[in-house]
């Protein structure tokens, strides 16, 4: 449900607007008790005071009401086109930490909030002005709208300084690398190798198609726990999945039957997109197309691809000693009860350098910054994963002593951290 939800630009407007709703029927019952208090003690005076102060506000709520909505529209409108800047220059990708970015969110929030609080505080205003008959003096209300404005201005500030980053490829690279950071320190250790029991049947997917882009690791846990079996998730997290694809493999040698279809509603999320929430490989699919993009012959940015590439590199330095391929998930009982597969080791080199590599041959910046980043990796990695560092090198080195002339080619085959500064 959280991440359904960080996906939709509808729900923390909403929620904000029924929280301000709330918030401005509490200051409109204060308005009118503090009125009562004041007329009950005979101090008309105050009453009379509080009647001028709103007053003079009153222009200022009834600009804020007709001003906000075309500022809204002006704003996000502004932003939308460079959004779509970004996604052409990036990747489509992109436009994910668009919708997902809470100040984005809180922005667009906070600004429908004022808008709605200074209509709301304007049904407050009352044509009465003396002192002993007037019900309510909004000056708690006028109060919250002010301060409401004061909070849009500094948001916007903080919404354009977000906006501008997001059309800077370091800050979007940097943000991606954080995100698959944070899935790998959430994610467990894939060091599961035990021999499963003899598969008994296979459970297909029911539901519309599209990307497989999560499970609910508990609730297949309690299911399989509940059955006395062992599931296995056959299609990999990011995978597109249809209505019967053989979605899991029941496993055991007891009496116990599958999960029912009932025991597995709400296990799997599918959706028409990858996210970062529990896919392993997406941070390094999103930093390859960058790349890409960036080595096509219509934009030929070089150096993009090389910051890519400084990021791969770091990536694969976090995963190099880290246990891949198959997860356990156990039980209460430490029983493992679901087994997930994630990308191996030789699945991840390749993604990370398989398409660069192809299109980086006519690029000695790019093909020397390759080099570097494999040559730091082979010193890093343990002995059994060299070797598909090894294929990448010398896969490289193929392509480009057909590719580059003679006298080029130890040049755009030396090792270079910065490709070429």
């Amino acid at each position: 449900m959280r991440e359904h939800l960080r996906d939709t630009f509808w729900f923390a407007p909403t929620a904000a607007m029924v929280l301000i709703f709330v918030l401005w029927t509490g200051a409109s019952a204060l308005d009118a008790a503090i009125v009562r208090l004041l007329q009950e003690h005979q101090n008309l005076a105050e009453i009379d005071e509080l009647i001028r102060i709103v007053n003079d506000i009153k222009p200022v709520v009834s600009t804020v009401s007709s001003a906000m909505m075309t500022f809204i529209g002006v704003v996000f409108s502004i932003s939308l086109v460079a959004v779509q800047m970004a996604s052409g220059q990036f990747t489509p990708r992109v436009v994910r930490i668009f919708v997902r970015s809470r100040i984005t969110k809180l922005t667009f929030a906070v600004f429908l909030s004022t808008f709605t609080l200074s209509l709301l505080v304007l049904t407050s205003f009352e044509s009465e002005a003396e002192a002993r008959h007037v019900t309510t003096v909004p000056i708690v209300q006028s109060v919250l709208t002010l301060l409401m404005v004061a909070l849009s201005l500094f948001l916007f500030i903080a919404y354009v300084n977000s906006t501008l980053r997001l059309m800077r490829v370091g800050h979007v690279v940097d943000r991606i690398t954080g995100e698959c950071l944070r899935v790998l320190d959430r994610m467990p250790r894939g060091d599961f190798d035990e021999a499963l029991g003899p598969e008994r049947g296979r459970i297909g997917y029911v539901g519309q198609s599209g990307v497989l882009r999560d499970v609910n690791i508990a609730r297949l846990v309690r299911a399989a726990k509940a059955q006395g079996v062992v599931l296995r998730l056959l299609p990999r997290i990011g995978d597109f999945v249809v209505p019967g694809t053989p979605l899991l493999s029941v496993h055991g040698s007891g009496q116990g039957d599958g999960p029912t279809r009932s025991a597995l509603r709400y296990t799997v999320m599918v959706g028409v997109e990858r996210t970062f929430h529990q896919d392993l490989a997406f941070g390094l699919r999103q930093l390859c197309d960058i790349a890409l993009r960036a080595l096509s012959h219509a934009i030929n940015d070089p150096t993009t691809a090389v910051l890519c590439l400084d990021r791969i590199v770091q990536l694969l330095t976090v995963l190099a000693n880290r246990p891949l391929g198959a997860v356990g998930h156990p039980d209460g009982r430490g029983e493992i009860r679901l087994v997930q597969d994630v990308p191996s080791w030789a699945d991840l080199v390749d993604l990370a350098f398989a398409e660069i590599r192809l299109c980086a041959v006519g690029s000695p910046q790019v093909t020397r910054r390759i080099m570097a980043g494999l040559d730091d990796l082979l010193r890093i990695a343990p002995g059994e994963r060299r070797q598909p560092l090894l294929r990448q090198r010398e896969l490289l080195a193929q392509a480009v002593m057909l590719a580059v002339p003679e006298a080029e080619r130890a040049f755009a085959l030396e090792p270079d951290r910065q490709g070429i500064g």
